[in-house]
């Protein structure tokens, strides 16, 4: 990831967010996209080979399996912890959905795309409500991206996904995951990739170029945020190369969770699966900071955050609230805290990290199907 770049590019724009945005011309929907303005703002990679060999060397790990299996035993990946959550509400891998809570589910995230923005100069850029979490995300994406609170915000940042579907849209069902250990290598045949819901996930072309997506729930959309940080009207656009979903697979989960201390894993899953799936779906998902424009986002950072609470779940007395790292990238470098704040610029109320480390704490109560 080029967090230079995007960090250059981001702050340029928001120099002048407080300006009138001109207006565009619709997209014109040609079938193939240009993948060159996306290039520059890709996730940073970390080899599995290099993801194994720091696995190996860490000889105080706790095994990532015992995590799962204790999770299973107690009725989900949240069941053991003893936290206020009194009725958690549990999310459902895509595969157990009901047929009518994948139908509902797709019509709320319609239903925010069809909302108007709450506008101001909170969410510069956005056209919609659904877009105001794009801005949200880009605006922050220097400080949400390889630092320490990248786990922790982007934990809440769904649950501000959820509230807002909630809300604002009337959602009742379960919310979503998706494994996407059971579909690495084959991204594009995956079960959410249809006319009925998220829409086709077409593979890079022989000659390196991505597809507009024109059927599912979200055929014909246009985007108004990114690349990078700017506002340009394009479409919603995939570009899966299977070499980069084929990562996100258990054995790679297994390598960043079986290390004890949190900064380690963290980084591993950020560099590992997280980078993987987003760069394998290639197009709008690769870019670093407008990803969220893909409705596909917060089902694949579903499945970051299941992956961070099997290793919470792998040594609970100290995992829990184990936080480490910094909160910075430049010098001088913070230490992040428990009581570090992570905000979503108004779309629901700021918190801090101690309230999101315990999915079943009170302020979150939510669990996963396995």
């Amino acid at each position: 990831m080029r967090l230079s770049l995007v960090s250059t590019a981001i702050c340029g724009t928001l120099a002048v967010s407080a300006l009138t945005i001109p207006q565009q011309s619709p997209v014109k929907r040609f079938e193939l996209v240009d993948l060159k303005p996306f290039e520059d703002f890709t996730f940073e990679l970390l080899s599995p080979e290099k993801a194994k060999a720091a696995a190996a060397a860490d000889k105080s790990n706790v095994s990532p399996v015992a995590g799962l299996a204790s999770a299973a035993q107690n009725g989900g990946v949240a069941g053991i912890m003893a936290g206020t959550c009194k009725s958690p509400k549990v999310r459902y891998e895509w595969r157990d959905l009901t047929d009518a809570h994948k139908k509902e589910f797709v019509n709320a995230v319609k239903c925010l795309l069809n909302k108007p923005s709450a506008g101001g100069s909170n969410y510069p850029g956005s056209k919609n409500r659904y877009e105001d979490l794009v801005s949200v995300h880009q605006q922050m994406t220097p400080t949400i991206h390889m630092v320490a609170q990248f786990l922790p915000w982007h934990r809440y940042y769904l649950s501000v996904y959820e509230s807002m579907l909630r809300d604002e849209c009337a959602y009742t069902g379960p919310m979503p995951w998706w494994d996407e250990s059971k579909d690495a290598g084959k991204f594009s045949s995956a079960p959410m990739f249809t006319n009925a819901y998220f829409g086709s996930a077409p593979k890079k072309t022989a000659d390196g170029k991505g597809t507009c997506v024109n059927d599912g729930a979200f055929k014909g959309i246009t985007l108004h945020i990114g690349p990078g940080g700017s506002f340009t009207n394009h479409c919603l656009s995939r570009a899966v190369d299977e070499s980069l979903t084929a990562q996100c697979n258990w054995d790679f989960v297994k390598s960043c969770n079986s290390h004890n201390t949190y900064s380690d894993m963290e980084s591993c899953a950020e560099m590992g699966p997280h980078a993987y799936g987003h760069n394998g779906i290639g197009a709008v998902m690769s870019d670093v900071a407008s990803s969220p424009g893909d409705p596909a986002f917060f089902l694949h950072h579903a499945f970051v955050d299941h992956n961070w609470r099997i290793w919470q779940n792998g040594n609970t007395s100290s995992r829990l609230y184990q936080i480490n790292g910094f909160s910075t990238r430049d010098e001088p470098r913070k230490t992040l805290t428990l009581d570090y704040v992570l905000t979503s610029k108004g779309l629901r109320p700021d918190v801090t990290v101690r309230d999101v480390m315990d999915t079943m704490g009170g302020y979150l109560c939510y669990s996963y199907n396995y």
